[in-house]
């Protein structure tokens, strides 16, 4: 069962699955409001794995609609994680770096200790503390920076100003996270359907980079002509304070499957090579 079903990561998701040979029942948010429990309560049983994709990803817009962020990505993950415990159906839940402040300047594990700066990054915690809370057999999977075809994201958005001659085009230098593609983060997550293990787990892409370097990097690949400006944080204001120093250690994930994910560079060519042109 996924849920979120028509979101950047749950369409290549389901692309994925179904590839694979799954037999994949999609949730929309117009299907079931997961933030009603009564709704919840009566979805049909008959899955062995439900994924939550569904999410309050607007991370400014978070600042403002605070009741909106927390009925989905925390009253709205506990609903389905109870929903999971009930029906005895394994839950795979999305989160994110953000539950972290970016103060360690080497990468989180999932054993660190947790302090998110903004609005989104509590919501998406308390997400966490409730599926854990449920008692049902869990995974939850922090993940970071996603971009993909299917949804709003960094290198369309640069690749958008690039297109309307948007000059200087300035960038932020001193955020660093990791940049993941979603097909590389679905095909991850189809590989854990058999796994038992429970917690957390990381999984993003390999190597890391700020902003700037990630928005250079898409300039070189479509328009190398196109000049790039460095510009710090405070330069840059927004609405949500993030955090400065976000990469995900994947080493667990290594453990347990063998392998990392391509690098945020491999990402992005893939899906640059998708057509998507200026």
């Amino acid at each position: 069962m996924l849920i979120g079903a028509g979101g950047m990561l749950a369409t290549d998701l389901e692309c994925v699955l179904r590839s694979a040979g799954h037999d994949v029942q999609v949730i929309t948010e117009h299907d079931v409001d997961i933030t009603d429990k009564a709704a919840v309560a009566g979805m049909p049983g008959g899955a062995d794995v439900l994924i939550n994709c569904a999410a309050y990803t607007n991370v400014d817009g978070a600042e403002s609609a605070v009741d909106m962020a927390y009925k989905v990505n925390a009253d709205g993950a506990g609903n389905l994680a109870r929903w999971c415990f009930a029906s005895k159906t394994r839950m795979l839940h999305i989160s994110t770096d953000y539950v972290f402040d970016g103060a360690k300047r080497e990468p989180y594990t999932e054993n660190d200790a947790v302090c998110p700066l903004n609005v989104y990054g509590k919501s998406k915690l308390q997400g966490e503390a409730l599926v854990r809370l449920s008692g049902c057999d869990h995974l939850i999977i922090r993940t970071q920076s996603l971009f993909g075809r299917n949804g709003k994201n960094f290198v369309r958005t640069i690749m958008d100003l690039m297109g309307k001659g948007i000059k200087p085009l300035k960038v932020v230098s001193d955020q660093v996270s990791c940049p993941t593609y979603t097909v590389h983060l679905a095909t991850a997550i189809s590989t854990l359907l058999d796994s038992r293990d429970q917690g957390i787990l990381n999984i993003s892409s390999s190597g890391s980079c700020s902003w700037f370097e990630f928005a250079r990097e898409i300039a070189g690949l479509v328009r190398p002509d196109y000049g790039i400006t460095p510009v710090q944080t405070s330069g840059f204001p927004r609405p949500a304070k993030r955090p400065a120093y976000s990469v995900l250690d994947k080493t667990l994930y290594k453990n347990m499957t063998g392998r990392f994910l391509p690098d945020w560079r491999s990402g992005l060519q893939e899906y640059l090579s998708e057509g998507y042109s200026i």
